[in-house]
C-alpha cells in the first residue's frame, strides 16, 4: 500500500471517532495494554506530559512543546483530531511524521494488531509512540483523546499531568455534570506525579483536590498563582501578557481562551523546572512568541485573511468553547458580521447556539464527515433561536457565498467545529 492507500486503510478497517462518532470509542485501556506490550513499551523510553481537559488542551499541549524545544529538548507532539493532514497528529520538534514511517508502520504490524481490534485511536497513538521512540525524543507532549481516565493514552506516567479546564462536552461517554466529567478527567492524575489545574471552582476544584489528596500527587491550581496580572490585545489579534516573572511576554495565539492558557503553561513550566527539565527565560519568550511556526498549530482565533474582509476560524464547538467566541466576536469592530457554521451531531446544538450574537448573517453548513449534522436542521435549531440565514450543502460553498456577500469592512467567522474549519483553511 502506498501513503494514501494506508490511510484509506487505517480510516476504513478501524472506528474512527472523528468521522462515526460514539460507536468508534471503546471504553477501557485492553488494547492499548496489549498494543503496548506488543510493541515493547516504548514510551518508557523518554519523558512525558499528559495534557486533558475539555477546552485547551491543543493550545496548551503546542506551546509546552514550543517552549520545551526552544530550550534544546527534542519534543514529540501528540494532537488529535488533525484538521488538514493526518501527519498533523504526530510531530517531532514541529516536524511532521514522515508517509513512509506510516506506511511501514502498518504493513509491518498490520498481522499483529489486527487481531486485537484497536481503534483508530488506540493504533495512531501507538504509532507516536514507536515514532517518538525511534526518533528518540528527549520529552514528548501527549493530549488526551477523549476523557482521561480510559483514555488511551493513560497508560503513561508522566513528569507532569495538566488538565486544562472542565465544560459539559462527550455527556454520553464521561457523564452529564460537570462533577462526573472533572472525575474521568482526573483519572490521568498519577500517584507522585504533581498536576497543573487551569481551571477549576466550587465542586469541580474539590473533585481534583480529593484525587490528587488520595494518590499522594502535589497539586497545582494556576489560577492561585497569578502568573498573569495584565493581558492587552494587540492589533494583530494576539496578546502582550505582564506576568512578574516574563514581563512583556508576546503570545501569538489569539483569542480570549489564551489568557488562562498562558497561565497553565506558566504554571507548567515552573513544575516542569522542579522536576529537572530545563527550560529557559528566552525559550518561554520564543514558544510563545512563535508557537505556530514551531508546531504547526491552527485554528485558535486564526486570522485567515487580515482584511477586505477580515477572516477568522476557531476550532471552538462546545458551550465552554463557544462561550469564548461570542466574547471575542462582541471586542471586533467590523460593519456587519457573517458567520459560517456547521456542527456535528452529537453536540449540545442548542445551547451553543444560544450563545451566538443574534445580528449575525448565518451560513449554515455541513462538513463532508458521517457526524455532521444536517445543514438544515442545523438552520431550523437556528431560526427557533433567531439566527437568521441560509444553508448550503459543503463549507466550500459556504465560505464563497459569505465573502461574495461582503464588504471590505465586514467580518467573517468559520466554526462550530473541527472539521469546518478543516475544511475552511483548504478554501485559502
Amino acid at each position: 500500500m502506498n501513503y494514501q492507500e494506508t490511510l484509506q486503510y487505517l480510516y476504513s478497517q478501524l472506528p474512527v471517532y472523528q468521522n462515526v462518532g460514539g460507536s468508534a470509542y471503546k471504553e477501557g485501556l485492553d488494547n492499548s495494554l496489549a498494543l503496548d506490550k506488543y510493541f515493547n513499551h516504548p514510551h518508557k523510553k523518554y519523558k512525558t506530559i499528559h495534557i486533558a481537559g475539555t477546552n485547551g488542551k491543543g493550545s496548551t499541549s503546542h506551546l509546552l512543546a514550543a517552549i520545551l524545544q526552544q530550550a534544546g529538548h527534542k519534543v514529540g507532539l501528540y494532537t488529535s483530531p488533525h484538521l488538514v493532514d493526518f501527519r498533523e497528529r504526530i510531530r517531532v520538534n514541529g516536524n511532521k511524521i514522515s508517509q513512509d514511517y506510516v506506511v511501514d508502520f502498518v504493513a509491518n504490524h498490520k498481522s499483529h494488531f489486527e487481531p486485537i481490534h484497536p481503534s483508530f485511536f488506540e493504533l495512531t497513538m501507538m504509532m507516536a509512540f514507536c515514532y517518538f521512540e525511534e526518533q528518540e525524543v528527549d520529552i514528548a507532549v501527549i493530549e488526551v483523546g477523549l476523557g482521561g481516565r480510559l483514555d488511551s493514552t493513560n497508560i503513561i506516567t508522566p513528569e507532569l499531568s495538566v488538565i486544562t479546564n472542565i465544560s459539559l462536552d462527550h455527556t454520553q461517554f464521561l457523564g452529564d455534570t460537570l462533577e462526573k466529567i472533572a472525575k474521568e478527567k482526573a483519572g490521568i492524575i498519577k500517584p507522585y506525579i504533581p498536576v497543573v489545574i487551569g481551571e477549576a471552582e466550587g465542586e469541580v476544584r474539590k473533585v481534583f483536590e480529593e484525587k490528587a489528596q488520595s494518590v499522594n500527587a502535589p497539586i497545582i491550581f494556576a489560577e492561585d498563582e497569578n502568573w498573569i496580572y495584565a493581558a492587552d490585545k494587540l492589533d494583530n489579534g494576539s496578546w502582550l501578557f505582564q506576568t512578574n516573572a516574563f514581563p512583556n511576554l508576546k503570545g501569538e495565539l489569539g483569542g480570549l481562551p489564551q489568557i488562562k492558557n498562558a497561565a497553565t503553561v506558566l504554571s507548567s513550566i515552573d513544575a516542569l523546572r522542579k522536576r529537572g527539565i530545563h527550560t529557559t527565560i528566552q525559550s518561554v519568550y520564543s514558544g510563545f512568541a512563535m508557537v505556530t511556526e514551531l508546531t504547526g498549530l491552527m485554528g485558535r482565533w486564526q486570522i485567515i485573511q487580515q482584511e477586505n474582509p477580515k477572516v477568522i476560524c476557531d476550532t471552538g464547538h462546545n458551550v465552554g468553547g463557544i462561550k469564548y467566541v461570542s466574547e471575542q466576536l462582541l471586542s471586533e469592530t467590523y460593519n456587519r458580521l457573517h458567520i459560517v457554521i456547521g456542527m456535528v451531531n452529537d453536540k449540545d446544538i442548542s445551547h451553543v447556539l444560544e450563545l451566538l450574537p443574534k445580528e449575525a448573517i448565518y451560513y449554515f453548513t455541513k462538513a463532508h464527515i458521517a457526524r455532521a449534522l444536517n445543514e438544515k436542521e442545523l438552520a431550523q435549531k437556528g431560526s427557533a433561536l433567531k439566527l437568521i440565514g441560509n444553508t448550503f450543502e459543503s463549507v466550500e460553498s459556504a465560505v464563497k457565498a459569505a465573502l461574495a456577500n461582503t464588504q471590505s469592512d465586514d467580518l467573517v467567522f468559520i466554526g462550530g467545529s473541527n472539521f469546518v474549519v478543516a475544511e475552511a483553511l483548504e478554501c485559502f
